[in-house]
Protein backbone atom coordinates (compact mmCIF):
# COMPACT_ATOMS: atom_id res chain seq x y z
CA UNK A 1 0.00 0.00 0.00
CA UNK A 2 1.50 3.53 -1.00
CA UNK A 3 2.79 5.94 1.60
CA UNK A 4 3.05 9.56 0.47
CA UNK A 5 6.14 11.55 1.90
CA UNK A 6 6.04 15.37 1.79
CA UNK A 7 9.29 17.89 2.88
CA UNK A 8 7.99 20.71 4.09
CA UNK A 9 11.61 21.64 5.60
CA UNK A 10 15.10 21.39 5.05
CA UNK A 11 14.91 20.82 1.38
CA UNK A 12 17.86 22.21 -0.51
CA UNK A 13 18.55 24.56 2.22
CA UNK A 14 19.95 23.34 6.33
CA UNK A 15 16.56 24.08 8.29
CA UNK A 16 13.64 23.84 8.97
CA UNK A 17 13.16 20.14 9.48
CA UNK A 18 9.83 19.16 8.78
CA UNK A 19 8.93 15.48 7.22
CA UNK A 20 5.24 14.74 6.47
CA UNK A 21 4.25 10.80 6.28
CA UNK A 22 0.39 10.23 5.40
CA UNK A 23 -1.10 6.77 5.09
CA UNK A 24 -4.56 5.58 4.88
CA UNK A 25 -4.53 5.33 8.68
CA UNK A 26 -2.29 8.16 10.12
CA UNK A 27 -0.51 10.85 9.49
CA UNK A 28 3.12 11.91 11.47
CA UNK A 29 5.69 14.69 11.39
CA UNK A 30 9.39 13.91 11.51
CA UNK A 31 10.38 16.76 13.41
CA UNK A 32 8.76 20.42 13.02
CA UNK A 33 11.73 22.85 12.97
CA UNK A 34 11.91 26.82 12.14
CA UNK A 35 14.11 28.13 9.59
CA UNK A 36 16.67 29.98 9.81
CA UNK A 37 18.84 32.24 7.78
CA UNK A 38 17.92 35.18 5.09
CA UNK A 39 14.82 36.88 5.77
CA UNK A 40 12.64 35.38 2.92
CA UNK A 41 13.27 32.19 4.53
CA UNK A 42 12.58 33.17 8.28
CA UNK A 43 9.29 33.98 7.19
CA UNK A 44 8.04 30.85 5.91
CA UNK A 45 8.01 30.27 9.75
CA UNK A 46 4.95 32.72 9.89
CA UNK A 47 3.08 31.42 6.80
CA UNK A 48 0.50 28.47 7.42
CA UNK A 49 2.01 25.23 7.73
CA UNK A 50 1.09 23.21 4.45
CA UNK A 51 -0.70 20.69 5.98
CA UNK A 52 -3.85 19.98 8.67
CA UNK A 53 -1.74 20.82 12.17
CA UNK A 54 -5.17 19.37 13.91
CA UNK A 55 -5.42 15.89 11.59
CA UNK A 56 -1.52 15.42 12.41
CA UNK A 57 -1.51 12.23 14.68
CA UNK A 58 2.29 12.22 16.24
CA UNK A 59 5.30 13.88 15.58
CA UNK A 60 8.28 12.11 16.11
CA UNK A 61 11.43 14.70 16.96
CA UNK A 62 15.31 14.15 16.22
CA UNK A 63 16.63 16.20 18.31
CA UNK A 64 16.49 19.60 20.57
CA UNK A 65 18.04 22.04 18.09
CA UNK A 66 15.44 24.58 17.02
CA UNK A 67 15.90 24.09 13.38
CA UNK A 68 14.30 20.78 13.88
CA UNK A 69 11.99 21.67 16.91
CA UNK A 70 11.39 25.29 16.77
CA UNK A 71 7.62 25.09 15.44
CA UNK A 72 6.37 22.18 18.05
CA UNK A 73 4.46 24.96 19.89
CA UNK A 74 3.10 26.48 17.28
CA UNK A 75 2.09 23.32 15.76
CA UNK A 76 0.07 22.48 19.41
CA UNK A 77 -1.11 26.19 19.69
CA UNK A 78 -2.88 25.50 15.94
CA UNK A 79 -4.42 22.40 17.06
CA UNK A 80 -2.60 19.70 17.07
CA UNK A 81 -3.00 17.22 19.87
CA UNK A 82 -1.14 14.30 19.64
CA UNK A 83 2.31 13.30 21.42
CA UNK A 84 5.68 14.29 20.58
CA UNK A 85 8.27 11.61 20.78
CA UNK A 86 11.89 12.01 22.00
CA UNK A 87 15.05 10.59 24.31
CA UNK A 88 14.57 11.95 27.92
CA UNK A 89 17.72 14.30 26.82
CA UNK A 90 15.81 15.70 24.13
CA UNK A 91 12.88 16.58 26.05
CA UNK A 92 15.35 17.88 28.53
CA UNK A 93 16.84 20.20 26.19
CA UNK A 94 13.51 21.11 24.29
CA UNK A 95 12.23 22.25 27.52
CA UNK A 96 14.63 24.78 27.63
CA UNK A 97 15.36 25.91 24.19
CA UNK A 98 11.58 26.43 23.08
CA UNK A 99 10.49 28.27 26.02
CA UNK A 100 13.47 30.53 25.23
CA UNK A 101 12.35 30.60 22.15
CA UNK A 102 9.06 31.91 22.45
CA UNK A 103 10.39 34.78 24.70
CA UNK A 104 12.67 35.53 21.76
CA UNK A 105 9.76 35.68 18.98
CA UNK A 106 7.83 38.10 21.80
CA UNK A 107 10.51 40.21 21.74
CA UNK A 108 11.18 40.56 18.91
CA UNK A 109 8.01 41.61 17.46
CA UNK A 110 7.43 43.85 20.09
CA UNK A 111 10.91 45.63 18.95
CA UNK A 112 10.01 45.27 15.10
CA UNK A 113 6.55 46.95 16.02
CA UNK A 114 8.07 50.15 17.81
CA UNK A 115 10.48 50.38 14.61
CA UNK A 116 7.60 49.95 12.16
CA UNK A 117 5.35 52.30 13.90
CA UNK A 118 8.32 54.94 13.89
CA UNK A 119 8.80 54.10 10.05
CA UNK A 120 5.47 53.60 8.73
CA UNK A 121 2.02 55.00 10.25
CA UNK A 122 -0.57 53.05 8.72
CA UNK A 123 1.35 49.67 8.85
CA UNK A 124 -0.35 46.59 10.71
CA UNK A 125 0.85 45.32 14.14
CA UNK A 126 2.99 41.54 13.84
CA UNK A 127 2.15 39.22 15.71
CA UNK A 128 4.77 36.28 17.26
CA UNK A 129 4.57 32.97 15.91
CA UNK A 130 3.90 31.82 19.60
CA UNK A 131 5.11 32.89 22.79
CA UNK A 132 6.64 30.89 26.19
CA UNK A 133 3.13 30.26 27.63
CA UNK A 134 2.76 28.38 23.90
CA UNK A 135 5.87 26.77 24.46
CA UNK A 136 5.43 25.38 28.26
CA UNK A 137 2.14 24.21 26.82
CA UNK A 138 3.82 22.04 24.12
CA UNK A 139 6.19 20.48 26.10
CA UNK A 140 2.66 18.97 27.98
CA UNK A 141 2.79 16.42 24.27
CA UNK A 142 6.63 15.48 25.10
CA UNK A 143 6.98 11.28 25.97
CA UNK A 144 10.11 9.62 26.38
CA UNK A 145 11.78 7.12 23.74
CA UNK A 146 14.58 5.15 24.69
CA UNK A 147 17.55 3.90 22.28
CA UNK A 148 16.81 0.78 20.65
CA UNK A 149 13.10 0.32 21.72
CA UNK A 150 10.49 0.04 19.15
CA UNK A 151 7.46 2.56 19.65
CA UNK A 152 3.85 2.51 17.95
CA UNK A 153 2.95 5.94 18.10
CA UNK A 154 -0.05 5.67 15.98
CA UNK A 155 -1.92 2.37 14.27
CA UNK A 156 -0.25 0.84 11.52
CA UNK A 157 3.34 2.25 12.14
CA UNK A 158 5.81 1.87 14.65
CA UNK A 159 9.27 3.52 14.92
CA UNK A 160 12.87 3.33 16.58
CA UNK A 161 15.15 5.59 17.65
CA UNK A 162 19.12 5.70 16.93
CA UNK A 163 21.96 7.66 18.66
CA UNK A 164 22.91 9.72 15.97
CA UNK A 165 26.06 10.73 17.63
CA UNK A 166 24.94 14.75 16.87
CA UNK A 167 23.96 15.89 20.28
CA UNK A 168 23.03 15.11 23.27
CA UNK A 169 19.84 13.28 22.60
CA UNK A 170 19.79 13.17 19.16
CA UNK A 171 18.24 9.45 16.90
CA UNK A 172 17.91 8.50 13.64
CA UNK A 173 14.89 6.92 13.57
CA UNK A 174 14.03 3.96 11.90
CA UNK A 175 10.15 3.47 10.90
CA UNK A 176 8.19 0.89 9.74
CA UNK A 177 5.59 1.25 7.93
CA UNK A 178 2.48 -0.21 5.39
CA UNK A 179 5.52 -3.30 4.41
CA UNK A 180 8.05 -0.72 4.18
CA UNK A 181 11.66 0.26 6.02
CA UNK A 182 12.12 4.19 6.23
CA UNK A 183 14.94 5.73 7.92
CA UNK A 184 15.40 9.16 8.84
CA UNK A 185 19.38 10.23 9.97
CA UNK A 186 17.99 13.29 11.23
CA UNK A 187 21.51 15.14 11.83
CA UNK A 188 24.32 12.45 11.79
CA UNK A 189 27.27 13.02 13.81
CA UNK A 190 31.18 12.85 13.07
CA UNK A 191 33.29 9.50 13.88
CA UNK A 192 35.26 11.71 15.89
CA UNK A 193 32.85 13.90 18.34
CA UNK A 194 34.41 14.58 21.71
CA UNK A 195 30.92 14.14 23.63
CA UNK A 196 29.55 11.40 22.05
CA UNK A 197 30.12 8.00 20.19
CA UNK A 198 30.04 7.38 16.36
CA UNK A 199 26.42 7.68 14.45
CA UNK A 200 24.51 4.09 14.68
CA UNK A 201 21.63 2.72 12.50
CA UNK A 202 20.10 -0.44 11.23
CA UNK A 203 21.59 -2.43 8.25
CA UNK A 204 19.86 -4.03 5.19
CA UNK A 205 16.46 -4.46 4.56
CA UNK A 206 15.77 -0.41 4.45
CA UNK A 207 13.46 1.03 1.47
CA UNK A 208 13.77 4.72 2.00
CA UNK A 209 16.57 6.93 3.35
CA UNK A 210 16.30 10.65 4.27
CA UNK A 211 19.90 11.52 4.87
CA UNK A 212 21.20 15.03 6.01
CA UNK A 213 23.59 16.98 3.78
CA UNK A 214 25.11 19.51 5.32
CA UNK A 215 28.96 18.72 5.02
CA UNK A 216 27.72 17.01 1.64
CA UNK A 217 30.52 18.23 -0.83
CA UNK A 218 33.39 18.10 2.13
CA UNK A 219 35.99 15.98 2.85
CA UNK A 220 37.59 17.42 5.99
CA UNK A 221 40.92 16.89 7.35
CA UNK A 222 40.79 14.44 10.40
CA UNK A 223 40.87 16.80 13.15
CA UNK A 224 41.06 15.48 17.00
CA UNK A 225 39.70 17.01 19.80
CA UNK A 226 43.71 18.08 20.92
CA UNK A 227 44.10 19.42 17.41
CA UNK A 228 40.81 21.62 18.01
CA UNK A 229 42.30 22.68 21.24
CA UNK A 230 45.75 23.71 19.73
CA UNK A 231 44.07 25.77 17.55
CA UNK A 232 42.14 27.21 19.85
CA UNK A 233 45.01 28.06 22.26
CA UNK A 234 46.91 29.72 19.33
CA UNK A 235 44.45 32.12 18.45
CA UNK A 236 43.38 32.57 22.54
CA UNK A 237 47.09 33.07 22.56
CA UNK A 238 47.12 35.72 19.53
CA UNK A 239 44.24 37.90 21.25
CA UNK A 240 45.83 38.09 24.51
CA UNK A 241 49.56 39.11 23.43
CA UNK A 242 47.39 42.01 21.29
CA UNK A 243 45.19 42.51 24.61
CA UNK A 244 42.17 42.17 22.30
CA UNK A 245 38.55 40.74 22.54
CA UNK A 246 38.56 36.84 21.67
CA UNK A 247 34.72 36.33 21.01
CA UNK A 248 33.36 33.17 20.06
CA UNK A 249 30.05 32.95 18.26
CA UNK A 250 28.35 29.67 19.56
CA UNK A 251 24.97 27.50 19.58
CA UNK A 252 24.04 27.70 23.02
CA UNK A 253 23.61 23.86 23.15
CA UNK A 254 26.70 21.39 22.47
CA UNK A 255 28.85 23.89 20.88
CA UNK A 256 29.14 26.14 23.84
CA UNK A 257 29.49 23.08 26.47
CA UNK A 258 32.22 21.86 23.97
CA UNK A 259 34.01 25.28 24.04
CA UNK A 260 34.12 25.72 27.51
CA UNK A 261 35.25 22.37 28.14
CA UNK A 262 38.36 22.96 25.42
CA UNK A 263 38.73 26.47 27.32
CA UNK A 264 38.95 25.03 30.77
CA UNK A 265 41.30 22.30 30.42
CA UNK A 266 43.51 24.31 28.24
CA UNK A 267 43.70 26.73 31.31
CA UNK A 268 44.31 24.39 33.44
CA UNK A 269 47.56 23.17 31.31
CA UNK A 270 48.73 26.32 31.73
CA UNK A 271 48.70 26.42 27.43
CA UNK A 272 46.28 29.71 27.59
CA UNK A 273 45.77 32.76 29.91
CA UNK A 274 43.89 31.56 32.83
CA UNK A 275 41.33 34.46 32.64
CA UNK A 276 37.64 34.40 33.15
CA UNK A 277 35.24 32.35 30.27
CA UNK A 278 31.99 34.41 30.07
CA UNK A 279 28.94 32.78 28.83
CA UNK A 280 26.91 35.64 27.98
CA UNK A 281 23.52 33.39 27.16
CA UNK A 282 21.38 32.70 29.75
CA UNK A 283 20.03 29.64 27.34
CA UNK A 284 23.76 28.24 27.30
CA UNK A 285 23.79 28.47 31.08
CA UNK A 286 20.32 26.65 31.23
CA UNK A 287 21.24 23.99 28.65
CA UNK A 288 24.64 23.40 30.75
CA UNK A 289 22.38 22.00 33.93
CA UNK A 290 21.14 19.97 31.50
CA UNK A 291 24.58 18.59 30.30
CA UNK A 292 25.32 18.10 34.00
CA UNK A 293 22.40 16.35 34.38
CA UNK A 294 23.52 14.02 31.45
CA UNK A 295 26.76 13.96 31.33
CA UNK A 296 27.21 10.14 32.21
CA UNK A 297 25.69 9.73 29.08
CA UNK A 298 28.64 10.74 27.55
CA UNK A 299 32.57 10.50 26.49
CA UNK A 300 34.22 12.34 28.69
CA UNK A 301 31.36 13.09 31.20
CA UNK A 302 33.50 13.59 34.08
CA UNK A 303 35.73 16.30 32.38
CA UNK A 304 32.56 17.69 31.18
CA UNK A 305 31.20 18.18 34.62
CA UNK A 306 34.05 19.72 35.98
CA UNK A 307 34.37 22.25 33.41
CA UNK A 308 30.84 23.14 33.56
CA UNK A 309 31.31 23.47 37.68
CA UNK A 310 34.93 25.58 36.81
CA UNK A 311 35.19 28.74 38.91
CA UNK A 312 36.48 30.54 35.63
CA UNK A 313 32.99 30.28 34.39
CA UNK A 314 31.14 32.92 34.44
CA UNK A 315 27.32 33.05 33.52
CA UNK A 316 26.06 36.76 31.86
CA UNK A 317 22.87 37.06 33.00
CA UNK A 318 21.27 40.13 32.31
CA UNK A 319 21.00 42.29 29.55
CA UNK A 320 23.02 45.07 31.01
CA UNK A 321 25.57 42.90 32.21
CA UNK A 322 25.61 41.67 29.23
CA UNK A 323 26.04 45.91 27.89
CA UNK A 324 29.07 46.01 30.26
CA UNK A 325 30.31 43.06 29.06
CA UNK A 326 30.34 44.69 25.23
CA UNK A 327 32.21 47.85 26.84
CA UNK A 328 35.44 46.04 28.70
CA UNK A 329 38.48 46.77 28.12
CA UNK A 330 41.57 44.70 27.29
CA UNK A 331 41.72 41.15 26.66
CA UNK A 332 38.69 38.85 27.35
CA UNK A 333 36.62 36.00 26.19
CA UNK A 334 33.30 35.92 25.30
CA UNK A 335 31.01 33.03 24.12
CA UNK A 336 27.68 33.76 22.86
CA UNK A 337 24.93 32.85 20.65
CA UNK A 338 23.55 32.81 18.31
CA UNK A 339 26.01 30.66 16.17
CA UNK A 340 25.64 31.89 13.18
CA UNK A 341 25.89 35.76 14.32
CA UNK A 342 22.30 36.36 12.92
CA UNK A 343 20.36 36.84 16.95
CA UNK A 344 21.35 37.17 19.96
CA UNK A 345 23.60 39.12 22.15
CA UNK A 346 26.65 38.16 19.97
CA UNK A 347 25.53 41.09 17.28
CA UNK A 348 26.18 43.56 20.25
CA UNK A 349 29.84 42.31 20.86
CA UNK A 350 30.62 41.99 17.12
CA UNK A 351 29.18 45.30 16.68
CA UNK A 352 31.60 46.77 19.27
CA UNK A 353 34.49 44.61 18.24
CA UNK A 354 34.59 44.19 14.67
CA UNK A 355 36.44 47.27 13.60
CA UNK A 356 39.33 46.39 16.43
CA UNK A 357 42.29 44.94 14.66
CA UNK A 358 43.24 43.35 18.31
CA UNK A 359 40.20 41.84 18.36
CA UNK A 360 40.05 37.82 17.01
CA UNK A 361 36.46 35.85 16.18
CA UNK A 362 36.59 32.61 16.16
CA UNK A 363 33.84 30.90 13.89
CA UNK A 364 32.67 27.48 15.40
CA UNK A 365 30.06 26.16 13.35
CA UNK A 366 28.43 26.02 10.67
CA UNK A 367 27.21 29.25 8.67
CA UNK A 368 24.37 29.23 6.63
CA UNK A 369 24.02 31.39 3.26
CA UNK A 370 22.73 34.93 3.91
CA UNK A 371 23.65 34.82 7.37
CA UNK A 372 25.90 37.91 9.12
CA UNK A 373 28.18 34.64 9.96
CA UNK A 374 28.47 33.23 6.36
CA UNK A 375 29.43 36.79 5.31
CA UNK A 376 32.44 36.98 7.88
CA UNK A 377 33.37 33.82 6.98
CA UNK A 378 33.36 34.61 3.42
CA UNK A 379 35.43 37.50 3.99
CA UNK A 380 33.33 40.54 4.38
CA UNK A 381 35.22 43.72 4.89
CA UNK A 382 31.93 45.96 5.53
CA UNK A 383 28.49 44.34 7.56
CA UNK A 384 25.67 45.75 8.85
CA UNK A 385 24.68 45.20 12.36
CA UNK A 386 21.44 46.55 13.78
CA UNK A 387 20.90 48.82 11.39
CA UNK A 388 24.56 50.68 11.10
CA UNK A 389 27.39 49.83 9.05
CA UNK A 390 30.98 48.40 10.96
CA UNK A 391 34.58 47.99 9.12
CA UNK A 392 35.56 44.36 9.80
CA UNK A 393 39.53 44.93 11.14
CA UNK A 394 39.37 41.92 13.78
CA UNK A 395 40.98 38.52 12.98
CA UNK A 396 38.18 36.17 11.91
CA UNK A 397 39.17 32.35 12.16
CA UNK A 398 37.23 29.51 11.65
CA UNK A 399 38.20 26.38 13.69
CA UNK A 400 37.94 23.22 12.50
CA UNK A 401 36.54 19.85 14.75
CA UNK A 402 33.94 21.27 16.52
CA UNK A 403 31.26 20.46 13.41
CA UNK A 404 28.44 18.19 14.76
CA UNK A 405 27.85 17.03 11.90
CA UNK A 406 29.81 14.50 9.48
CA UNK A 407 31.67 15.28 6.31
CA UNK A 408 30.95 13.76 3.19
CA UNK A 409 33.29 10.25 3.97
CA UNK A 410 31.55 9.71 6.80
CA UNK A 411 27.67 9.96 5.67
CA UNK A 412 29.32 8.02 2.33
CA UNK A 413 30.51 5.05 4.92
CA UNK A 414 27.00 5.92 7.31
CA UNK A 415 25.38 5.48 4.33
CA UNK A 416 26.99 1.94 3.23
CA UNK A 417 26.52 0.74 6.72
CA UNK A 418 22.52 1.09 6.04
CA UNK A 419 22.49 -0.60 2.75
CA UNK A 420 21.41 -1.46 0.05
CA UNK A 421 18.46 0.53 -0.19
CA UNK A 422 15.56 -0.78 -2.75
CA UNK A 423 14.35 2.56 -3.52
CA UNK A 424 15.72 5.67 -3.38
CA UNK A 425 18.06 8.29 -0.96
CA UNK A 426 16.59 11.05 -0.05
CA UNK A 427 18.96 14.36 0.31
CA UNK A 428 17.91 16.74 2.66
CA UNK A 429 19.49 19.33 4.96
CA UNK A 430 21.82 20.88 2.75
CA UNK A 431 22.24 23.62 0.37
CA UNK A 432 22.37 23.03 -3.36
CA UNK A 433 26.52 22.60 -3.58
CA UNK A 434 26.43 20.14 -0.57
CA UNK A 435 23.69 18.14 -1.90
CA UNK A 436 24.93 17.91 -5.35
CA UNK A 437 28.22 16.66 -3.82
CA UNK A 438 27.27 13.81 -1.74
CA UNK A 439 24.16 13.20 -4.75
CA UNK A 440 27.14 11.62 -6.64
CA UNK A 441 28.60 9.98 -4.08
CA UNK A 442 25.77 8.05 -3.26
CA UNK A 443 24.77 4.11 -4.75
CA UNK A 444 21.40 3.95 -6.58
CA UNK A 445 18.80 6.53 -6.68
CA UNK A 446 18.96 9.94 -5.39
CA UNK A 447 16.32 12.30 -5.26
CA UNK A 448 17.11 15.58 -3.97
CA UNK A 449 13.52 17.21 -3.25
CA UNK A 450 12.39 20.60 -3.68
CA UNK A 451 10.48 22.68 -0.36
CA UNK A 452 6.71 21.02 0.01
CA UNK A 453 7.64 18.26 -2.63
CA UNK A 454 5.26 15.29 -2.15
CA UNK A 455 6.67 11.59 -3.17
CA UNK A 456 4.81 8.42 -3.27
CA UNK A 457 6.45 5.26 -1.88
CA UNK A 458 5.92 1.75 -2.09
CA UNK A 459 7.73 -1.31 -0.50
CA UNK A 460 10.68 -2.01 -3.08
CA UNK A 461 10.01 0.55 -5.61
CA UNK A 462 11.61 3.90 -6.69
CA UNK A 463 9.60 6.75 -5.40
CA UNK A 464 7.10 8.78 -7.52
CA UNK A 465 6.91 12.32 -7.36
CA UNK A 466 3.65 13.72 -7.50
CA UNK A 467 2.23 17.31 -8.62
CA UNK A 468 2.43 20.04 -6.28
CA UNK A 469 -1.03 20.22 -4.87
CA UNK A 470 -0.34 23.94 -4.42
CA UNK A 471 1.24 27.68 -4.89
CA UNK A 472 4.20 27.03 -3.04
CA UNK A 473 4.73 28.95 -0.19
CA UNK A 474 8.23 30.41 -2.11
CA UNK A 475 9.87 29.42 -4.88
CA UNK A 476 12.22 26.23 -4.21
CA UNK A 477 14.98 27.60 -6.16
CA UNK A 478 15.00 30.63 -3.83
CA UNK A 479 15.37 28.79 -0.87
CA UNK A 480 18.34 28.96 1.32
CA UNK A 481 20.25 31.10 -1.02
CA UNK A 482 20.85 35.12 -0.47
CA UNK A 483 17.50 37.33 -0.68
CA UNK A 484 16.77 40.68 -1.27
CA UNK A 485 17.06 41.28 1.98
CA UNK A 486 21.15 40.67 1.80
CA UNK A 487 20.96 42.61 -1.88
CA UNK A 488 19.89 45.38 -0.04
CA UNK A 489 22.54 45.26 2.47
CA UNK A 490 24.71 45.06 0.30
CA UNK A 491 23.77 48.00 -1.96
CA UNK A 492 23.31 50.12 0.89
CA UNK A 493 27.15 49.16 2.06
CA UNK A 494 28.42 49.98 -1.69
CA UNK A 495 27.21 53.49 -2.04
CA UNK A 496 28.75 54.56 1.49
CA UNK A 497 31.90 53.30 0.02
CA UNK A 498 31.60 54.94 -3.17
CA UNK A 499 30.64 58.13 -1.60
CA UNK A 500 33.54 58.08 1.11
CA UNK A 501 35.65 57.25 -1.78
CA UNK A 502 34.91 59.73 -4.13
CA UNK A 503 37.50 62.82 -4.58
CA UNK A 504 35.36 65.66 -4.04
CA UNK A 505 32.10 67.09 -3.63
CA UNK A 506 31.21 67.48 -7.15
CA UNK A 507 31.37 64.18 -7.21
CA UNK A 508 29.38 62.90 -4.72
CA UNK A 509 26.60 65.09 -5.70
CA UNK A 510 26.53 63.72 -9.09
CA UNK A 511 26.25 60.45 -7.96
CA UNK A 512 23.62 61.12 -5.51
CA UNK A 513 21.98 62.78 -8.42
CA UNK A 514 21.91 59.54 -10.17
CA UNK A 515 20.76 57.36 -7.50
CA UNK A 516 17.83 59.77 -7.52
CA UNK A 517 16.90 59.61 -11.23
CA UNK A 518 17.37 56.03 -11.30
CA UNK A 519 14.98 55.48 -7.57
CA UNK A 520 12.93 58.36 -9.08
CA UNK A 521 13.07 60.36 -5.72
Amino acid sequence: MAVELAFHGAARTVTGSCLHITTQRARILVDCGMFQGPKTLKSLNYEPFPFDPAAVDAVLLTHAHIDHSGLLPRLVKEGFRGEIHATEATIALCSCLLPDSGHIQESEVRMLNRRNRRRFRDRDSLQPIYGAADAEAALEAFRPVEYDHWITPCPGLRARYWNAGHMLGSASIEIEVEGMRLLVSGDIGPDAGTLHPPPEGPSGGLDHIIVESTYGDEDRAPVTPEDRRAALAALLNEAAANDGAFLIPSFAVERAQEVVLDLVLLMQRGAVPGVPINMDSPLATRASRVFDRFAHSTEEGDALRAALASHRLVHVESGEASRRLARHKGFHIVIAGSGMCDAGRIRTHLKARLWDRRAVVALVGFQAAGTLGRLLDDGAGRVRIQGDTVEVAARIARIEGYSGHADQPEIEAWLKARGPVAGATFLVHGEPEAMAGLAGRVEGRVEQPLLDARYRLEAGQPPVLLPVAEARRVEPEAVGLPDWHNERAALLLGIEEALEKAPDKATRAALLSRLRAALHV
